[in-house]
């Protein structure tokens, strides 16, 4: 089928996401739209969380999509069962694939979730890696820091090493932790930081890939795979500032991006 998979974000941290479904399935069209605008949702109460996110799902229900993928850890948490069990597409989330490769990557059974302060409020990671092995010790901590630097396109640098670092501190001095979980779509921009500050025995999980072959999964399960050999050209779309976005996008893509557009979503009921 040659619709498009939507995937939709609380700002740039999903373009991680997007990345990674390009390269896994390069015969599918992308429509991506980033709530550049009004992140991050992380600080947010739980009905507006709700709300934001119906917002985007509506627009991009609006380009006829087949899929919806869910590229924000904070939205997966407050809106994916919900979405699932109101629309008629298959809808997939980043936490249960980042849950799954921890569980494949530990070795001591401590595993550490970083994530906005919406997501480790939800529990979500907890709950979801104890629903495969309740032996499971979980360390969790948010950063809120962390997001606003990246979408300000600090990436590297003194400004970045220092915020990490700070923001990491509890769970370096309290976790005998072999396994973290980047538990938010942005972080996935800073990891070499956030190596360098965990250090090289402690393994990093982005939910990136693991929740791209679960879209492949997912679409052939469904039929919904688009089987000719066609050039698709993706589509990008922000709330927020046009120049930053496409500085950021850039970075994650190596190349320009055709087409990128700022837009204004509208407030529907949910």
């Amino acid at each position: 089928m040659k619709q498009a998979i939507g995937v939709i974000d609380s700002g740039v941290g999903g373009l991680t996401v997007a990345s990674e479904l390009m390269r896994q399935l390069p015969n599918e069209k992308l429509i991506y739209l980033g709530d550049t605008l009004r992140c991050p949702y992380g600080s947010r109460p739980e009905e507006e969380i709700k709300q934001f996110t119906w917002n985007m799902v509506h627009f991009l229900m609006e380009k006829d999509i087949k899929l919806l993928v869910i590229a924000c850890n904070t939205a997966t948490a407050y809106t994916l069962i919900d979405l699932q069990q109101k629309l008629d597409i298959p809808v997939i989330g980043v936490i249960q694939p980042g849950a799954r490769a921890a569980i494949n990557a530990t070795k001591n059974k401590r595993i550490g979730i970083i994530g906005t302060e919406g997501t480790i409020r939800s529990n979500a990671y907890t709950k979801a890696l104890h629903m495969i092995n309740a032996d499971i010790t979980v360390i969790s901590g948010s950063c809120p820091l962390f997001v606003p630097m990246v979408e300000k396109g600090i990436l590297s640098g003194p400004e970045a090493y220092q915020t990490v670092n700070e923001g990491l501190q509890s769970m370096k001095d309290s976790a005998d932790i072999d396994t973290l979980v980047l538990g938010c779509t942005h972080y996935p921009l800073i990891k070499d930081v956030i190596q360098d500050v965990v250090g090289e025995h402690v393994q990093l999980i982005s939910s990136s890939e693991e929740t791209a072959r679960e879209t492949s999964a997912i679409l052939e399960l469904h039929d919904l795979l688009n089987k000719d050999d066609t050039f698709f050209e993706h589509q990008f779309y922000t709330t927020g500032e046009l120049s930053i976005f496409q500085k950021l996008t850039t970075n994650i893509f190596s190349h320009h991006l055709e087409y990128l557009s700022k837009i204004k979503i509208d407030k529907v009921s949910i």
